[in-house]
């Protein structure tokens, strides 16, 4: 027979109850973790008589974790935090040159830099497996959490993130956002206020992506008006093609500027007061001092040392 313990504390249980935590609706949670409504609805039932208290309550059709239910919450994220941390000190005793490291990348960043670093690294590497996996920062944060990735590369200040803790970022480069535009009265401008790129309809990535919240925050500050977004689209490739064919205006980052420079219809140029932010490396502490890990980092910083993120951009672009 099952102790309480084992009964509150199953994989599946902790699952279940962290997705209908995350999502806040039983049927996107349940087309997540690939079960019926039903069947969810019967597990956190069966947790709730476990713990001897409801876990969540509904305030007309929205769903709301109960105290019971945030107790449970942070019990679990200690607990995940626990086996993490085991993990990870467990891994530091492998090897620097045999594993694997799965890296997520978010979607809207230039990632040749890294396809054409993780060529050199396999030719030294050999025995190493690295897996890129470009993801929203909703799905980059999910893995690092449940420590399905080792290493995230993204944007950083990220004011969404409540719980930065468990984690640290290391810094690649600064980066800056850029007015995209095929109006030729702005091709002589080195800068470009807030309030004089709206005239034309623009192209953006999806709502709640990180850069489209930048846009959003820094045009509020700047008490401008928002854009008119006719369409969006998750990768920069897919946004500049469709700016290059209609004539509309977006923003994208230098670094995948540098990379893609704009034809002679496009021209670049800078916001007033200027739109930076970092790109990094996050994972949780601790995880590079993990010897693969930590080779993979070093030799990351060589690579750059030889020559920086954005020469290589360029260069690139020169194939």
């Amino acid at each position: 027979m099952k102790t309480t313990q084992e009964s509150i504390f199953s994989s599946k249980t902790l699952t279940y109850f962290l997705q209908l935590a995350e999502t806040m609706n039983y049927t996107q949670a349940a087309q997540i973790l690939g079960i019926t409504q039903p069947a969810l609805t019967q597990q956190i039932k069966k947790l709730e008589r476990t713990v001897g208290a409801p876990l969540f309550y509904s305030v007309g059709k929205k769903l709301r974790l109960s105290d019971a239910g945030y107790t449970m919450l942070n019990a679990t994220h200690s607990i995940y935090n626990v086996l993490n941390k085991a993990t990870d000190e467990i891994q530091q005793t492998t090897s620097a040159t045999q594993g694997s490291i799965n890296i997520g990348i978010l979607a809207s960043i230039e990632d040749h830099v890294f396809e054409d670093f993780a060529i050199k690294y396999y030719e030294a590497n050999p025995n190493v497996i690295i897996s890129f996996h470009m993801l929203t920062r909703k799905e980059i944060w999910e893995r690092l959490e449940n420590n399905r990735i080792d290493l995230a590369v993204m944007y950083l200040p990220d004011e969404s993130i409540k719980n930065w803790k468990p984690y640290q970022s290391k810094k690649i480069i600064q980066d800056e956002l850029l007015f995209i535009t095929s109006d030729p009265k702005q091709a002589k401008k080195k800068r470009i206020k807030f309030r004089d790129t709206t005239s034309e309809p623009w192209v953006m990535y999806p709502e709640n992506y990180y850069l489209d919240q930048v846009i959003k925050e820094s045009y509020k500050n700047q008490l401008a008006d928002l854009p008119t977004a006719i369409a969006r689209f998750t990768t920069p490739q897919q946004i500049y093609r469709f700016v290059a064919a209609t004539g509309t205006n977006t923003a994208l980052p230098n670094s995948f500027m540098v990379a893609n420079p704009a034809t002679d219809d496009l021209h670049t140029v800078s916001f007033e007061p200027a739109i930076k932010f970092d790109l990094n490396f996050v994972f949780r502490k601790d995880k590079d001092q993990i010897p693969r890990i930590k080779n993979f980092l070093d030799e990351f910083d060589n690579y750059l040392r030889a020559e920086d993120y954005i020469s290589r951009l360029q260069k690139i672009n020169q194939k």
